[in-house]
């Protein structure tokens, strides 16, 4: 009698901690899904109240609109850049922290500021260091015999210089991740390894890597869905999607559509569809990636 009491305490603790999440959530994030999923059946202005029902037309009409393929196309190519790019800097940096050494504190912190700076600010600042004519940038590669580059108003490298932004800000939390990580694979491992005649690298294929399995899935599926969600560069560094709509992603697509265009139920139609393609994505990359191997 005791033990259900006690059971049913815990369980009544346990819950007394979730409901406050659980309402924020339902009042923040699930109830405005819910509006934003209705709003999608029907033709909604924003200036206006005129509200019309339209069934699943939002829908069809998204499977024709060549704009929100190529935003989606420009979302997926700079998911391709940033992903292997910023899990390899992370995990490298991980790799290089994890060492003790004087100082290493300072590497640490100095790696993971860029992280804690608003998006908003790293996009007008990295926008400043891109400038063609007094940037930074083009000042060193100048300085050392390099031709300049111009990631603000040539199409072909634009999506770059948005993805050596990404992985700059992202890198510095990404690093802490992996470097939990690091430090919860025993040293004994290692140490066998070492007697075994194992060098560095083989002891990182075969044993780094197998044993971080699990939080790489987390850092894969995690800088997926922010790479294709990505939004404030193009509309800060990149002027809306520019040069010549090179960089307007399907985050950008939305807002566009649902802000500028005023067409509100078209925008949360193809925000659904946008859900749906990360969530499968997110999916398939749980389960390719899932991994029974355990310290």
């Amino acid at each position: 009698m005791k033990l259900i009491s006690y059971r049913k305490s815990e369980a009544i603790a346990a819950y007394s901690f979730i409901l406050p999440a659980f309402i924020l959530l339902l009042i923040f994030i699930l109830n405005p899904m819910f509006q934003s999923l209705i709003t999608s059946f029907y033709d909604v202005n924003l200036i206006s109240d005129d509200k019309s029902l339209v069934g699943t037309a939002n829908y069809t009409n998204l499977l024709s609109d060549m704009d929100f393929y190529s935003s989606l196309g420009h979302s997926f190519y700079f998911g391709l850049l940033v992903l292997p790019i910023q899990t390899a800097v992370a995990l490298g940096l991980a790799l290089l922290v994890k060492k003790h050494f004087r100082g290493v504190g300072i590497f640490r912190m100095i790696y993971f500021v860029p992280f804690v700076i608003s998006m908003s600010v790293a996009s007008s600042i990295f926008k400043m260091i891109y400038n063609k004519d007094s940037g930074l940038m083009n000042a060193i590669l100048s300085g050392f015999g390099f031709p300049s580059l111009d990631f603000l108003s040539n199409p072909s490298i634009a999506m770059l210089g948005v993805a050596l932004l990404g992985t700059w800000k992202s890198m510095g939390f990404f690093m802490i991740v992996f470097l939990a990580g690091l430090n919860n694979i025993p040293d004994d491992l290692y140490e066998s390894a070492q007697i075994d005649g194992a060098g560095p690298i083989r002891r990182f294929i075969s044993i780094t890597l197998p044993l971080l399995k699990k939080v790489m899935t987390f850092v894969v599926i995690i800088t997926t869905m922010d790479a294709l969600k990505i939004f404030i560069p193009v509309y800060v560094m990149m002027e809306g999607g520019g040069p010549a709509g090179s960089t307007r992603t399907a985050a950008y697509f939305i807002y566009n559509t649902a802000f500028q265009k005023m067409d509100m139920g078209y925008a949360s139609a193809s925000a659904f569809i946008f859900f749906i393609i990360i969530l499968i994505i997110s999916l398939i990359q749980l389960r390719v990636l899932r991994s029974d191997v355990e310290y």
